[in-house]
């Protein structure tokens, strides 16, 4: 488990770091910038463990685009550290400092709804889910994966601005 934990966490943060990436197109500017924060009470991680801690800044970037910034303290292990700026068009985009996802795709279902795709070396490694509050301060992403040593992972991730 020692050393599947850090894989589950890199995979945890890494669809929830383009769900707010997806989200933000759909949402007026101001909806979605600024800092948000996993709370983990709400959240559910089957299997678990979940991260200790984990932060997400949102700001907009050029040509309707999203930068991402994630900070996550995994169960285990050392903190990491994602980057990441992407549109929401369906089309990959490169991931900075995520050893297990390469590119990233979104796509916007509606003004509050999405999906999105990881994957590495071309391979699907995650597939999510996301909703934004009416009120625009909680996002809830469901995250279907598979674990490192083959079993279906599923997380509701709940956070909150």
């Amino acid at each position: 488990m020692h050393t599947r934990a850090p894989k589950m966490v890199l995979a945890l943060v890494a669809t929830t770091l383009i769900a707010f990436a997806s989200n933000a197109a759909a949402q007026e500017p101001t909806a979605m910038v600024g800092t948000w924060k996993l709370n983990i009470a709400k959240s559910k991680f089957t299997p678990g463990p979940p991260p200790k801690a984990m932060t997400i800044v949102y700001t907009p970037a050029s040509e309707g685009r999203t930068t991402i910034v994630v900070d996550v303290t995994p169960a285990e292990g050392a903190a990491l550290h994602w980057e990441a700026t992407v549109a929401d068009d369906g089309k990959d985009a490169p991931v900075k400092g995520n050893p297990n996802a390469d590119s990233i795709s979104s796509k916007r279902l509606d003004a509050r709804n999405g999906t999105t795709t990881w994957k590495k070396d071309g391979k699907v490694t995650a597939t999510n889910t996301r909703k934004l509050s009416a009120d625009g301060k909680t996002l809830t992403i469901t995250t279907k994966q598979t674990t490192a040593d083959g079993k279906p992972r599923t997380d509701v991730q709940v956070l909150e601005k």
